[in-house]
């Protein structure tokens, strides 16, 4: 069972990882829909597209969470790199929150950071990924 959980967890880790590094990139594209022929109905098409990801990455990190935390209590998973991980994983959280927030926001009609910016934090999850990485791979502390 102990395999099955954990790859099951791995499997919604993924497909939230995978909404995580997109909702930016769909707001770059938002963001620069102006100069696009028809930029309303790009626009439009974007934010409808940011809205059902944001929806999926929501379901997918509540699965890979009460996964992670049957791994966690049953299985009994201690060390510092867990609460590092944890950490790590919450900066994500508030990174994909933040970026949905945006998404709600340009539906709205406000107006975005620039394209420049949300091409930076584009690169946010990235630079947390790669520790989170180590961390459950060499569990070093």
């Amino acid at each position: 069972m102990y395999v099955l959980t954990k790859t099951a967890h791995l499997l919604f880790v993924i497909a939230w990882m995978a909404t995580v590094f997109y909702l930016p990139r769909i707001l770059v594209n938002v963001s620069e829909a102006a100069s696009d022929q028809d930029p309303q109905a790009v626009r439009a098409r974007l934010l409808l597209m940011a809205r059902r990801l944001y929806r999926f990455g929501h379901h997918m990190f509540g699965l890979a969470f009460i996964l992670g935390l049957v791994l966690w209590l049953y299985y009994d998973i201690k060390g510092g790199w867990l609460h590092a991980k944890l950490l790590l994983i919450g900066l994500m959280l508030a990174h994909f929150i933040i970026a949905g927030r945006w998404a709600k926001r340009a539906e709205r009609g406000a107006a975005l950071p620039s394209s420049r910016a949300l091409r930076w934090f584009n690169e946010i999850p990235v630079v947390l990924l790669l520790p989170v990485i180590y961390l459950v791979l060499a569990k070093p502390f």
